[in-house]
């Protein structure tokens, strides 16, 4: 009985979708789809009870079987993951993750990048309002400036389409959960990682317009505080998403030269954004015919083919959990009717030889 009801419940939940489309629809009596199903009573049961403890149908007694607005989430199987950039970086792998997560339940996706642009995912979010989507994934654009985009977001939600945000999330929208790393947490290992080698001068660049930045920031100037070094705000250096990409297509790095001939003293050690950052800036380092660790040493965030293909191999935090995965676990637990739960994913630290 047990495969023949869970059967049933796909059955009886694809119908649902497809006919009801919203709440208060009512089911047809057990001895109904008995008939028509061709199974027992016991088994069209258990499998109303699974639906029911999906949160999709809910029995009023003495009246029937009704779907409830949850019924809507599950109008589509599909599932809008909208990102910032899909073909580089650790994208590749957070958004494989995701997807196979998704294909496991039964869901396809539909895939966008916005570039961290806010009108690429302003557009983005218009078209999706006109879709029906089970459920959209995002990484937010430029989550550490306000989001001019909030209206649609809200749109989305009044629309009962469940939300789950990426890495980063706005600030006036706090109701929606994120999954994201532990941002203050790892800028606090990676300075105490280098103030336990006896630097007592640490340097940082973080990117300014996602909030993973400034809270990374944090991190790190909490540790040297507690520490009772001083924090020298010449030695910490912002760049924003435009300097990002004006440095990849163009591979002109003034920005990071200008850095270190100018700011970086009298630091000994330099705190990275992530592994791109740091990659570039030892190479500008060695170029200066600076030596890494002996002269400065360098530490960054994501642990990913950055860090290994560098001349100097860069000691970096790796993630303790896969983060495509969790995220899509925790959308299949929304849609399953669960409130949904910020998460923040702990790192580790792998050393090597740039510090």
């Amino acid at each position: 009985m047990s495969m023949k009801y869970k059967f049933l419940a796909d059955l009886l939940r694809e119908d649902l979708v497809k006919g009801a489309g919203r709440g208060g629809h009512k089911l047809p009596t057990e001895a109904e789809l008995t008939r028509r199903y061709h199974m027992s009573r016991q088994t069209v049961r258990h499998a109303l009870q699974l639906l029911a403890e999906e949160g999709l149908v809910q029995s009023r007694q003495g009246s029937g079987t009704y779907t409830t607005s949850r019924i809507q989430t599950f109008s589509s199987r599909q599932i809008a993951v909208v990102t910032s950039f899909l073909d580089d970086y650790i994208f590749p792998t957070v958004l494989h993750d995701a997807q196979s997560v998704f294909a496991q339940k039964g869901y396809s996706t539909l895939v966008y990048a916005t570039e961290n642009r806010v009108g690429a995912e302003r557009d983005i979010l218009l078209q999706l309002l006109e879709q029906n989507v089970g459920g959209i994934l995002v990484e937010g654009s430029k989550t550490a400036l306000p989001s001019p985009n909030a209206d649609l977001y809200r749109q989305l939600q009044d629309a009962g389409v469940p939300l789950l945000f990426l890495h980063g999330a706005y600030s006036e929208l706090n109701g929606i959960p994120c999954v994201h790393d532990d941002n203050y947490g790892g800028g606090y290992l990676l300075a105490r990682h280098l103030i336990d080698r006896g630097h007592r001068h640490l340097a940082g660049i973080f990117k300014s317009d996602d909030i993973q930045g400034p809270q990374r920031y944090h991190g790190c100037i909490s540790a040297i505080r507690d520490a009772g070094l001083p924090i020298s705000d010449r030695c910490f250096r912002w760049y924003d998403t435009e300097d990002r990409l004006e440095m990849l297509e163009t591979r002109r790095f003034d920005l990071l030269r200008r850095f270190l001939m100018e700011r970086l003293e009298p630091a000994t050690a330099v705190i990275c954004y992530n592994d791109e950052i740091a990659f570039l800036l030892i190479q500008e380092l060695l170029a200066l015919g600076r030596k890494v660790p002996e002269d400065v040493a360098v530490v960054s965030f994501d642990n990913s083919y950055y860090s290994q293909i560098s001349p100097i191999p860069i000691t970096s935090l790796r993630h303790r959990e896969r983060m495509g995965q969790v995220a899509a676990e925790e959308m299949i637990q929304i849609l399953n009717g669960s409130q949904g739960q910020s998460q923040a994913l702990g790192w580790e630290l792998l050393e090597r030889s740039s510090s």
